[in-house]
């Protein structure tokens, strides 16, 4: 059927030979559990055939130079359009790469700029024009009738001596007249010069009366001037003011010549336009003076100098000690006994000489006299001088990333900084909000000249700013390293790429588009998504959010469970369809026949805190936050509002160097009180656990380190003498030396996709036979790492250490994945929950601190629930948990928020509302509240049993 995509036979990763129908044109969204199989199916499934079958339409000379996609393991996909997916793991770590580069507005900059910006002196700031003769011409002949002129050519400008040959020189040319220093003298008269003062020699090549008929005479004046000036020539009123006028493109007055203005002049990934001392990053590896002491209260000869903390005898340190001493100090000194004089030559270093002794490896002592280096200089230059990267690294400890001193972040030359359109140049431009972009082009005047020649240009970068603007970005600046974006917002970026490339008949798949949006712009991102799929595009979004779900044609439900219990359609057709099917979790959730329970008694917070005064890191404005100890407390606000900035940047930073004497770079802010109330912080964030398929679930909790000591401790494995590291499949001895314990070997096929297959000698169980001959209740090493978790928990029941564990994954609701599963195959939200899983296993000790930063990212209102069930089970223990969320279901499970905001970037910062979720709800000005509300009277409607599913 022409109008439908037809899946038959999907069996790729855990699907169930599963088939299905898709409505073209239309916005379907895939749903279910996390690890149900939505991704298998919508990514790598269609998404993968899609792939798959237009790199074979290309010539094999193409395809070998192009990455392929394995043929997924289904048996025919019907109906299928060219596919882009539009995923969360794209996102260009290169320091280059920003908002602009990504979105091709910054393309379109570097062309406006180049075709209708205006040239200024980068040093006086004058506007600079180049001018024909003849241009020169008219704008003389425009002066007032009868006004008396001198042509004049600048010979030579603010240079010694007493010129006696240039003077000689003019005068047998035939001219009359020169201005030296602003007096004019006839060149017949003699003329003597200071020899050691700087002089300015100007010829005056003609005197004229402005009136009709002189416009041929005053051509030739003029020429002859520009020769003589080269280039430059200087018209003067009688009385009345100076006119220059340039032939080049340069400041007459600074003698400043720019080059031909083009758009590469505005790249800073060119050598034309990138500036020479940061090489167009905009920021330098600058020595951080709070990272190379330990502390102002510890000696030097403790360790207070920490680069130099394991070599207290070194070169440096003697030296140093001879500074000391020169001032009546010693190393047993610390740094705050110092006078501010004397903490400036310790860190920056001073040119006297300082005596100190040495003893050389002969075990002689020798006196010296040299200049002291300082520990600033002297941690650069031997990370400099550094011969591995690991000496490097370990050097780059003590630096931290500093805005460029030359062009302090702009990453440009002053050349193309210089050239402006309106009143800003192309660095200011960047440095706006997306927001403030677009009304600055919409506003900014131009000429009539300047209107024409860049209407498309102004056209397309309009439209981005609104695509980026549409789908909730507005407060992005286009400067923003596109590193520092989150999944989401990377996600949504190339989504506003996309609509403005206006392709038709397109199937684009998404990967949770919502992750990191705050409700109030959710309806942005929905509309956004509608406005593609009304230009002619299937949508197929694999999502959980039910205001997108609600709002999608089609809606497809995979379970019913996770895992091996997964992978098949439970419910396809419209949301009223879905709802009514009494088999789909999904749908009792959309219904509210199922919902996530408010917590019976919220907890009040006593009278111990974190607080954080005067944060102002980013767009921070200042702000005094209080973290109640031993409750759920979270963090919300519009995206960009400054949450990440607060818990990850501050908070969690500061902590760890408090409590860990880490030397992270924290966010500014004037302190962090009550940090004696915590003993231990546990950051939980959105990275994956391993990038190789050898980092698995129980590598990372650890939990396999006691499973291969259990069976080191097996009769047969002492009988053999096999250690804890026999039953490692990383290292020599107990691994099968065929695979290298990958349990697969790869096969290049050239330009064909790469084949795995299970190795021949051990049949994918990673070990050699003699390993796998040691049974634990009659399983090998091999099984259980085959085994799901659920299957482990009832394994291990008699071994508490395993069993610990293990459960803890279960509880996170991770029961169905398989303890060997290569990390690379686990979604971000399971990668989240085994990170989770590992510190739930360690024991709390009543004070810790744990930070989530959108824990609900990848999970179905069912997960969500347990995931809550655990964070309570946290908060009970004693220990305080601060999750940085937009889900309503967990804000309103929350005992203290902290609301954000009020809108994102420089317009937010602020704390716009702070209490329980019934307080936060009577705040008018919170958006969060505004949604909440409603959420909130649901739930508890459904509670008291006044609303029935």
């Amino acid at each position: 059927m022409k109008d439908q995509i037809i899946v038959k036979g999907a069996r790729q990763h855990n699907l169930k030979n599963i088939d299905v129908s898709l409505p073209r044109d239309k916005f379907i969204i895939i749903t279910g559990l996390s690890g149900s199989g939505k991704s298998s199916l919508a990514f790598d499934t269609i998404y993968a055939e899609g792939q798959r079958r237009y790199v074979e339409s290309l010539s094999a000379y193409a395809r070998q130079f192009l990455g392929q996609m394995d043929k997924p393991d289904v048996d025919y996909i019907e109906g299928l359009s060219p596919a882009i997916s539009i995923d969360q793991k794209t996102t260009s770590r290169n320091p280059r790469s920003t908002v602009g580069t990504v979105t091709e507005i910054y393309d379109y900059l570097r062309l406006l700029f180049a075709r209708i910006g205006r040239a200024y002196c980068p040093s006086c700031g004058k506007p600079i024009t180049q001018q024909t003769i003849e241009q020169m011409v008219d704008d003389v002949m425009r002066l007032p009738e009868r006004t008396k002129i001198l042509v004049i050519a600048p010979v030579l400008r603010g240079k010694k001596g007493e010129h006696k040959n240039l003077l000689e020189r003019l005068r047998k040319e035939g001219f009359v007249r020169v201005r030296i220093d602003g007096t004019i003298h006839t060149l017949e008269e003699e003329i003597n010069l200071e020899k050691n003062k700087k002089h300015s020699i100007e010829l005056v090549v003609d005197r004229l009366v402005v009136k009709e008929g002189i416009e041929s005479r005053l051509t030739d004046s003029m020429e002859t001037a520009a020769q003589w000036g080269e280039g430059l020539v200087i018209v003067q009123e009688v009385d009345g003011p100076e006119h220059t006028y340039s032939q080049h493109f340069a400041c007459p007055d600074c003698q400043i010549s720019l080059p031909e203005i083009e758009p590469r002049m505005f790249s800073f990934n060119s050598p034309f336009g990138a500036c020479p001392a940061c090489s167009g990053l905009g920021s330098t590896m600058e020595v951080d003076e709070d990272r190379v002491l330990l502390d102002g209260d510890t000696s030097f000869a403790d360790g207070a100098v920490l680069p130099l903390s394991s070599n207290p005898n070194a070169w440096f340190m003697r030296q140093l000690e001879g500074l000391l001493k020169e001032y009546g100090y010693t190393l047993d000194n610390c740094w705050n006994d110092l006078p501010k004089e004397l903490q400036d030559k310790v860190m920056n270093g001073t040119t006297e000489k300082v005596r100190f002794e040495y003893e050389n490896m002969r075990g002689e002592i020798k006196t010296f006299h040299t200049e002291y280096e300082g520990i600033l200089p002297m941690v650069k230059r031997r990370h400099s001088e550094a011969s591995t990267d690991s000496m490097r690294e370990s050097f780059e400890e003590f630096m931290s990333i500093k805005p460029c001193k030359t062009c302090h972040g702009a990453r440009l030359k002053p050349e193309a900084l210089a050239i402006r359109v309106g009143d800003k140049n192309i660095d200011e431009v960047t440095q706006m909000t997306i927001n403030e972009a677009g009304a600055y082009f919409n506003e900014v005047v131009l000429t009539e000249r300047e209107l024409f020649i860049g209407a498309q240009i102004l056209k397309e970068i309009k439209a981005r700013l609104q695509f980026l603007n549409d789908v909730g970005l507005d407060y992005l600046t286009m400067s923003r390293s596109a590193g520092t974006l989150s999944g989401g917002e990377a996600q949504r970026i190339r989504l506003a790429t996309q609509i403005g490339s206006g392709l038709v008949g397109v199937l684009y798949i998404l990967d949770e588009p919502s992750i990191g949006l705050h409700q109030r712009d959710n309806d942005r991102l929905i509309a956004t998504l509608k406005g593609l799929r009304d230009l002619g595009n299937t949508l197929l979004v694999v999502e959980h959010d039910e205001d997108t779900m609600l709002a999608s044609d089609y809606l497809v439900d995979i379970g019913p469970a996770a895992g091996e219990n997964g992978g098949q359609v439970v419910a396809a057709g419209t949301v009223a369809e879905v709802m009514a099917n009494d088999a789909s979790i999904t749908g009792q959730y959309l219904s509210g026949k199922k919902y996530i329970a408010l917590p019976e008694q919220r907890r009040k917070p006593g009278k111990q805190y974190l607080e954080i005064r005067g944060a102002k890191e980013n767009n921070l404005k200042g702000i005094n936050v209080k973290f109640p100890i031993g409750v759920f407390t979270v963090v919300t606000g519009v995206s960009g509002s400054g949450k990440s900035t607060l818990i990850n940047e501050i908070l969690y930073k500061g902590l760890a160097n408090t409590l860990y004497r880490s030397h992270h770079k924290v966010g500014a802010h004037k302190e962090i009180r009550g940090t004696e109330y915590i003993d231990k912080i546990i950051n939980i964030d959105q990275s994956p656990i391993g990038r190789t398929p050898r980092s698995n679930p129980a590598t990372y909790t650890g939990v396999f380190d006691a499973i291969r000591e259990l069976y080191s401790q097996t009769p047969e494995a002492k009988m053999r003498g096999y250690k804890q590291g026999r039953f490692s499949f990383n290292v020599r001895g107990g691994r099968c030396e065929s695979c290298r314990g990958d349990g697969i070997i790869k096969i290049e096929m050239h330009f064909l996709p790469d084949v795995y297959v299970p190795c021949e000698v051990c049949k994918g169980a990673r070990y050699n036979r003699e390993t796998l001959e040691v049974k634990y209740k009659g399983k090998s090493i091999a099984d259980v790492l085959d085994m799901v978790v659920d299957d482990a928990v009832e394994f291990f029941k008699a071994i508490p250490k395993i069993h610990r564990k293990l459960v803890t994954l279960q509880e996170v609701g991770l029961g169905y994945i398989r303890l060997g599963q290569p990390a690379t195959t686990l979604s971000g939200g399971e990668a989240q929950r085994v990170k989770l899983a590992t510190e739930l296993a360690r024991r709390s000790t009543g004070k810790t601190l744990y930070i989530l930063d959108e824990p609900t990212t990848g999970l179905h209102a069912e997960d969500i629930r347990k995931l809550l069930d655990v964070l309570q089970k946290l908060v009970d223990g004693g220990d305080t948990v601060v999750v940085i969320e937009h889900n309503l279901d967990v804000i309103k499970t929350a005992d203290h928020i902290i609301d954000l905001g009020p809108e994102g970037g420089t317009r937010g910062g602020t704390i716009v509302a702070t209490g329980t979720p019934e307080e936060i709800c009577r705040v008018p000005e919170s958006y969060t509240g505004r949604f909440l509300a409603p959420v909130l009277a649901k739930t508890k409607a459904h509670m008291e049993g006044k609303i029935d599913g």
